[in-house]
């Protein structure tokens, strides 16, 4: 299983039915895929797709892994330019706990 659907289903069980962030959020890790999070409907709906999104994360695989792990912080990776955030910040900011461990 590749990391990209390793971290999907993760980020699909984290969501659940109805995460409650009422926003589409595409996470954005270039070449080795997306994740895209449609929470505007419930049951919310995780799947690999590319589409509109309120909000983009673009991240690298082993940088998310490194923020769900606790050794990069959320803040820190976007002050270094790790994660750039496009569209609603607050949106990201509360899929953050979701992306723990």
């Amino acid at each position: 299983m590749s990391d990209l659907e390793t971290i999907t289903q993760k980020i699909a069980g984290a969501v659940g039915e109805n995460s409650g962030l009422g926003k589409i959020i595409k996470v954005d890790f270039g070449d080795a895929g997306k994740i895209l999070i449609n929470a505007a409907t419930v049951p919310n709906v995780v799947s690999n797709d590319d589409g509109e999104a309120d909000t983009t994360i673009q991240i690298s695989i082993d940088d998310l892994k490194a923020m769900a792990a606790g050794s990069l912080d959320p803040m820190m990776a976007f002050m270094m330019g790790k994660m750039k955030i496009q569209g609603d910040m607050s949106v990201a900011q509360k899929l953050a706990p979701l992306l723990k461990g």
